[in-house]
């Protein structure tokens, strides 16, 4: 008797229905002991026949013998009806592939014929057998991945792994269903391998490689490269580039390592890559080209990750790539993942979105207790991803052109940045969106603490450092928010090469200095801060230009501004506390045009040769500590003194608008108003000096000296 894909003869069709009914499975199906010794009978089955079963164990106990090639079987679930694991499968008399419990069943004690299941490219966990984390899911896993037929694979129930799975695999997606995936008892790993993950896809380098010494300079923003012989290259193909390290730098202190493809092939010594480059290389630099066949495409999407393990080698984690392309991750909530959640090398064209990670195991161990990590990659987006108690949310190492949107990190009181850079000469960087503390280039000069062009925009935090070598720094509506318990001075700290700062605010603002390769100017505009007392504003080794431009300074008590650069303020508010000391400035060149100045003052250091220039109706008001609202120390640097339209109303009887009475001075000042106060401008001190066209309202001059060949004091209106 046989059950036939296609129509019926009338006249078997009672008989048929009868044995259906009376055994509850296909007809060719004998249950029980005489199936089970193969003494069951049945007439050959046809090419195309169809049966029914319910279990797995069911068909592995069928008498295959009268099977034709071809014959179909329904399973009506894998250990029960209805559980899910139910599937097609096709008989095959001559196959002796190895017997997986999923897509190969082979019938107990045969060594060939096997049932191979049919699917039309998706597969479940179930089929195998799995319907919970109770046993390992593994070799179901490894079965399901190497299928090349198989294009996505299913999680419908929560799972147990205990291997760490290594694969060449493209075009795949595993879809693991927001199921809970345990990892308890897994092999351990090898030494500081963030890439012995439970799911790990790895391209293949291949031994072809091709090294050479520049010939001339490589331009920034070239994606053209010189070549010994561009016939070793084709387009399509994928190459790791990377440059030898800087000559005196760190060991990994490279401007080039990628992963690109060759788009052209521009002539017999030049081809053009998918890849504008960020750095200058200098002739001589050795580059080294090594051909990738990279893994594509091969996703990961929505699990709930359970750690285990609390060090390196029993530690856990759910996902890495190395040398791939096109692989995104999605919707991966992980609790105690040691290393990264999701670790990417090499990689480019990515995307990490919709996930988190809370309480990992450290947040000590370098390169542990990340959410996601990027060395050497390009054109990766990260977003929508939170992060509690961890070391960093991510991580962008010598990478370039990615994204970081509306990602949050919080519990971070134990110093570990949600948002991160190495300083390996990573560029063009947008964070935008997020909230928690940021740290950019700043991992140590192994790396080469360089970056360039970042740009981040609405950030919130309570702790932003970029005062490495930081290069085009855009920081737009940043708050930094002072937090008793990580960051009592709320700080927010820039270095002066190229950086514009918009619209930020923060308690503590300094400006470093790190660099010089920038050709725009140091700005900050916009922004308001509130220093503690003595805070250093201006850090010493500052000699670029920094400018200030309508910003607002609050509570300012002896704030420094210690580096020798020029600095400037256009139209800013300066807010001193109460009896604050007065503004400390060494820099060489401080111009202030307009603004006011409440309560605080200037008083240069004078430890070097200085010039101060005032203009633009600014207004110094209030007093200080010192009593002047401009003054000087007695250092040794000669002053230059250039005051015009200023406004002061100093706020007691014996506070100097200007007290001039040490070293060596330059003074002019025309077309000023004095309200009350004294003004002190010591003969011995002025080796020249102009005071004229001013309006002295209710002032005192304590010190002035008599006209002569190098001074001009009259011509003035006394009120």
């Amino acid at each position: 008797m046989s059950v036939h894909a296609s129509s019926p003869d009338p006249s078997s069709v009672s008989s048929r229905r009868a044995v259906l009914r009376a055994s509850g499975l296909a007809g060719l199906v004998i249950a029980g002991t005489a199936a089970a010794s193969g003494s069951a009978q049945a007439a050959p089955a046809r090419a195309g026949d169809v049966l029914r079963l319910d279990t797995v164990a069911e068909l592995r106990e069928l008498n295959t013998r009268p099977l034709a090639t071809g014959t179909q079987i329904l399973l009506a679930g894998h250990t029960r009806p209805g559980d899910g694991g139910g599937m097609a499968l096709r008989w095959d008399p001559e196959s002796t592939a190895a017997h997986n419990n999923g897509t190969v069943i082979a019938p107990k004690n045969a060594k060939t014929g096997r049932w191979h299941q049919l699917h039309t490219g998706t597969l479940d966990f179930r089929t195998f057998g799995h319907f919970d984390a109770k046993t390992p899911a593994d070799a179901a896993l490894d079965a399901m991945i190497a299928d090349k037929s198989v294009h996505r694979i299913e999680a419908h129930t929560d799972l147990l792994f205990t291997k760490r799975h290594l694969f060449s695999r493209s075009h795949i997606e595993l879809d693991f269903g927001g199921n809970l995936i345990r990892t308890e008892g897994i092999e351990k790993n090898t030494h500081d391998n963030p890439f012995g993950a439970v799911l790990s896809f790895r391209g293949t380098l291949t031994d072809t490689t091709v090294e050479h010494a520049l010939s001339g300079k490589v331009i920034e923003l070239t994606d053209t490269f010189p070549v010994p012989d561009a016939k070793a290259f084709e387009v399509g193909q994928w190459w790791a580039v990377q440059v030898a390290p800087v000559e005196g730098g760190g060991r990994d202190e490279r401007e080039l390592q990628k992963l690109v493809e060759i788009t052209e092939i521009v002539d017999a010594t030049h081809i053009r890559i998918g890849y504008l480059n960020g750095w200058e290389l200098a002739a001589g630099r050795t580059l080294t080209w090594t051909r990738v066949e990279p893994v594509r495409d091969a996703h990961v999407r929505n699990m709930v990750f359970e750690g285990a393990g609390r060090d390196e080698y029993t530690g856990s984690h759910p996902v890495s790539y190395e040398y791939a392309v096109g692989c995104d991750v999605s919707g991966i909530h992980a609790t105690g993942s040691f290393w990264p959640v999701i670790m990417r090398r090499w990689c480019t064209r990515f995307r990490t979105e919709d996930c988190s990670l809370k309480n990992p195991p450290t947040v000590e161990y370098g390169g542990a207790g990340y959410l996601t990590q990027q060395i050497y990659c390009l054109y990766g987006r990260v977003a929508d991803c939170t992060t509690s108690n961890v070391r960093h949310l991510n991580d962008l190492t010598a990478s370039a052109y990615c994204t970081v949107v509306n990602c949050h990190g919080d519990g971070d009181d134990a110093g570990g940045n949600p948002f991160t850079t190495h300083g390996q000469y990573e560029h063009d960087l947008l964070f935008d969106g997020n909230s928690g503390l940021m740290d950019i280039a700043n991992s140590g000069a192994q790396w080469g603490i360089s970056a360039k062009r970042i740009t981040v925009r609405r950030h919130v935090c309570s702790w932003f450092t970029a005062n490495t070598k930081i290069t085009d720094l855009t920081l737009e509506d940043i708050t930094v928010i002072a937090r008793p318990t990580f960051d009592q001075a709320g700080t927010l700290t820039v270095n002066a090469d190229g950086a514009q700062v918009r619209g930020c605010t923060a308690k503590t603002f300094a400006v470093a200095q790190r660099s010089a390769r920038s050709g725009r100017p140091t700005t900050i505009s916009d922004c308001s801060f509130e220093p503690p007392a003595g805070a250093v504003l201006v850090q010493t080794p500052v000699t670029a230009t920094v400018h200030f431009v309508r910003c607002t300074f609050k509570g300012v008590d002896g704030a420094i501004l210690r580096g020798a650069g020029p600095v400037h303020f256009t139209d800013c508010t300066v807010i001193g506390a109460e009896n604050a000391a007065p503004l400390s400035v060494g820099s060489a060149d401080l111009r202030i045009d307009g603004g006011h100045y409440d309560n605080t003052g200037i008083e240069l250091s004078a430890v070097r040769d200085q010039r101060i220039t005032l203009t633009g109706g600014a207004r110094l008001t209030g007093g200080n500590k010192a009593r002047a609202l401009l003054g000087r120390a007695a250092g040794p640097g000669k002053v230059t003194w250039d005051i015009n339209g200023i406004a002061g109303a100093a706020s007691g009887a014996d506070t100097a608008h200007i007290r001039i009475a040490d070293g060596t001075n330059h003074y002019a000042a025309s077309g000023s108003r004095f309200t009350g106060g004294t003004l002190h401008l010591a003969p011995d001190a002025l080796a020249s000096a102009l005071h004229t066209g001013c309006v002295e309202d209710g002032t005192k001059r304590t010190a002035m000296p008599a006209n002569g060949p190098s001074v001009r004091t009259d011509g003035n209106l006394v009120l």
